[in-house]
Parts: C-alpha cells; structure tokens; sequence
C-alpha cells in the first residue's frame, strides 16, 4: 500500500518510494519529473511565479525557486535530468468576471507563462500539460510508475452583461 503525501502550496516531495503524492490547485501550478527506468520521482507545487526580492533561503512557493529546490532534490539520486519526463498542471483562473481573465493581474496565466519558459530554458521534456481554464483541479501522482491522475473541477460561467 503506497504512502499518501499531500503536498501544500511552497511544499515539494521527491524520492524513490512507493508513494501517492496529492495536491489540489488553483492559480497555482505543480510540476511533476519522474524517471521511467530508475521509477523515482517528485513534485513541487507553486503559488508565485517569482518574488521581489529573493533571499539566499529558496522558498518553494515561487515557480523559479519551487523548481530550483526540485532540481536539488532530484540531484541526489544518479540520473541526469534531462531523462527525465515533466509535466505541467493547475493555472486555473478562480474568477469568473471576464475583468479578471484579462487582467494584468491574472496570477494564472502568469504561473502559466512561468512554468513554460522556466522548463523551456532548463531543456526538459514535457510528457504532458493540462494548465488554464477556470476552477480548481485535484492531482494524484503515483511514483511507483509515473501516473498522474488528474480531475478538473470546473467553475461555471456566470459572465453577465453590464450595459
């Protein structure tokens, strides 16, 4: 029976265990690495996609740092990274007022754009995504053998005329 390890927003998990790792998003996003041959794994879970003014601490709660801190873990065990499969999950847009979907503001898609250029730049290979739209998603990873499990909890569109 796997160990359940519910990963909350900042938290990463890797290892090589027969574990389940959950998390539920909604702006946020998680990403998942896992290696097929060695079957070891983790996932860091993201609410920013960068801050201000970064400390010499990483805080797992911005992507470029959430992603450092994964890299580090997954340092520790003999696999280069690149053989690894990523893949990308949440950035739902929790407001749905149209002002917000197009707004400087849409934490969203800016966690979005994060996690493309920041796997991007690090050469990785994105297995799969399911990121944007509205609501909520709730993500299972299983790291005996790579599965992602994922159910996407829409919100309904109440967008309204203002004339």
């Amino acid at each position: 029976m796997a160990r359940e390890v519910v990963l909350q927003p900042g938290e990463l998990f890797f290892g090589k265990e027969d574990v389940v790792l959950k998390t539920v998003l909604g702006s946020c996003i998680a990403i998942t690495l896992w290696h097929p041959e060695q079957k070891q794994g983790g996932m860091c879970h993201y609410m920013l996609p960068s801050r201000r003014n970064p400390s010499t601490m990483l805080d797992g709660r911005y992507a470029d740092e959430a992603l450092a801190l994964l890299l580090q873990a997954a340092s520790h065990y003999p696999a280069p990274i690149h053989e690894y499969e990523t893949k990308l999950f949440g950035g739902g847009n929790m407001f749905t007022e149209p002002q917000y979907a197009q707004s400087d503001h849409n934490v969203a898609a800016k966690n979005i754009q994060a996690a493309w250029q920041l796997t991007r730049h690090l050469g990785l290979d994105i297995k799969a995504h399911h990121l944007g739209h509205s609501g909520h998603r709730s993500v299972l990873f299983e790291l005996n053998n790579g599965s992602v499990w994922l159910h996407h909890h829409r919100l309904p569109h109440q967008w309204e005329s203002r004339e």
